[in-house]
């Protein structure tokens, strides 16, 4: 008689399809240091509906809130704005020499295609690079390797009259064109997942919360931060505003599983393996345990990490704005970071947003997090 088969039931996603029309939209909406508003209308806009009410600072951070007359405040926070370039210089023969705006990374530079955000709107152009002919045709010379210095782009003008024809001026913003795209076994790549993967996924949280009809019993602000790129500026202002008692920071850390990384380093983490929290000086030791109760009793997998100072990420702002507010970080792995095809997994994007939700749903402001 033959034997009957079996199959492993599959647990059902808890991202719908509008979930991931909003993140491709998200993802493929330019978003540069200091720049972050076109970004940031994207995830209101999405965000709106799912919480009481919202607001903006000067800088453009974005905060939607539930409960807002509520005394007892919690963030669930992540960065909006992605690296970019500044127009720094236009030549008389129409290239435009350029400046970092965050930590882009020269070396993925040449050639790759780019849009300039200009005065009349977007401008295509590239990454112009000598042809390996040229840059080899002398045996006795070192070949060139790209440095912010000697990359420029090329828009297609032949003039500095024709390039400021277009719109593009000193000061413009650049961004790299590629996007959001689909790789085999539930793998995600897009221009920049740091960190507006963070965005994405405290949007869902807020969304979980409205479709199960979850009452918190504090305030809840889900903030969209600006300026992280380039010092944690926008966490700095609205900590000082919110004031919040608790933080829950998620941003992106490195898998480390890749060739030309170091586990030494770096830690042993892995894409697909869970959410990666982190130990640390600013990270609240008991909140931090907080969040590891949880993932046990719900079975969400954690690959802990250290870092030896501070996070380099908005945990630090928050942690220590004020008179002290007990933050825990909660990153997800990413492959590639700062690069034009960071990368990632759809199941720790999951996970990611199901730790966030279940110490929402266990954390009250009778919770002990006093050290003494």
């Amino acid at each position: 008689m033959a034997k009957a088969k079996t199959t492993k039931a599959k647990s059902k996603s808890i991202l719908t399809d509008a979930s991931y029309a909003f993140l491709k939209k998200y993802m493929n909406t330019p978003s540069p240091v200091g720049f972050e508003s076109s970004g940031q209308k994207v995830w209101l806009e999405y965000l709106k509906p799912l919480v009481d009410t919202h607001f903006t600072d000067p800088y453009g951070t974005a905060v939607g809130v539930i409960n807002p007359t509520a005394t007892f405040k919690v963030v669930i926070e992540a960065h909006a704005d992605e690296i970019s370039w500044f127009v720094n210089y236009i030549t008389d023969q129409g290239f435009i020499y350029l400046k970092r705006n965050g930590g882009v990374d020269h070396q993925i530079a040449p050639a790759k295609r780019v849009l300039i955000h200009g005065k009349k709107g977007t401008v295509k152009a590239v990454f112009g690079w000598p042809a390996i002919h040229t840059r080899m045709s002398s045996g006795d010379q070192k070949e060139q390797a790209p440095k912010v210095d000697n990359l420029f782009l090329d828009c297609g003008a032949r003039t500095k009259k024709e390039v400021e024809a277009l719109g593009i001026h000193i000061g413009s913003v650049v961004t790299y064109e590629e996007g959001y795209d689909e790789l085999a076994y539930d793998y995600l790549i897009a221009r920049a997942f740091d960190n507006r993967i963070g965005g994405f996924m405290i949007a869902e949280v807020a969304r979980l919360l409205k479709e199960n009809k979850k009452k918190l019993p504090f305030g809840l602000y889900i903030v969209n931060a600006v300026q992280e790129e380039i010092g944690l500026r926008g966490a700095e202002m609205i900590a000082r505003r919110i004031k919040p008692d608790v933080a829950i920071i998620t941003d992106v850390t490195h898998d480390t599983q890749t060739p030309m990384i170091s586990k030494i380093i770096e830690g042993d983490v892995a894409c697909g393996k869970g959410p990666s929290p982190t130990y640390g000086p600013a990270v609240h030791n008991k909140l931090l345990s907080f969040v590891q109760d949880i993932a046990e009793k719900k079975k969400i997998p954690l690959q802990m990490r250290t870092v030896s100072r501070s996070t380099g990420t908005d945990t630090d702002s928050f942690a220590y704005a004020n008179d002290g507010c007990p933050s825990v970080l909660i990153s997800i792995p990413l492959r590639y970071m700062h690069t034009t095809v960071e990368m990632l997994h759809k199941s720790d994007i999951e996970n990611t947003i199901q730790l966030m939700y279940e110490t929402l749903l266990a954390l009250t402001p009778k919770t002990n997090l006093s050290y003494l």
